[in-house]
Parts: C-alpha cells; structure tokens; sequence
C-alpha cells in the first residue's frame, strides 16, 4: 500500500489552494456522492492560501468503494483533480 499518494494537478483553478494548476493544501479529503468522488479541500473564497510550494497529497478519502482505496487511505500512484459533478473531482476514482 502507497502510504501518501501526491496530487499530480488541479485543474479547478478558482480553488484557493492552486496554484498554476498545482495544489498547495498540505493533504486534501476526498469525498463526495455516489458514483463520483470529490474534492472536499475545495475553497472558493477569492483567496490564496496553503504551503508557498506544490506539495498536496492524500490525507483522507472517504469513497471506500474505489479501487485505489485501501482502509481509507490511497494507494493510487497520485491523482489528479478537476471539474466533474462538483466544482472539484478526483478524476482517478474508479467505483470497484
């Protein structure tokens, strides 16, 4: 099992932590409905915040029935984000 899993990019570029398409929020939570996991760190407050570099990875991910998830952790590779049912997806869920 992958112990931390990097958010690769982030195309939701009205999220305060991305930045050039990178995510600066120290991990992010995903979440989200059936059938489709999202980005739960996602903020859209007008502000920049997070880390000064690129370093997001997994924290948390709530959809256990992802294949990459493994005791609510990721064991993908890395993922990527971006817009889908909500504002922010994790594009690499896939439903077992």
């Amino acid at each position: 099992m992958t112990v931390t899993t990097s958010v690769a990019d982030c195309s939701v570029t009205r999220c305060g932590f991305n930045d050039h398409e990178g995510c600066t929020a120290f991990a992010i939570t995903v979440g989200g409905g059936e059938d489709h996991a999202a980005c739960a760190t996602f903020v859209d407050i007008g502000k920049h915040g997070g880390l000064p570099k690129v370093l997001a990875q997994v924290g948390a991910c709530q959809r256990a029935e992802c294949v990459h998830n493994e005791s609510l952790l990721c064991n993908a590779p890395e993922v990527h984000v971006g817009p889908g049912a909500d504002n922010a997806d994790c594009l690499t869920y896939s439903h077992k």
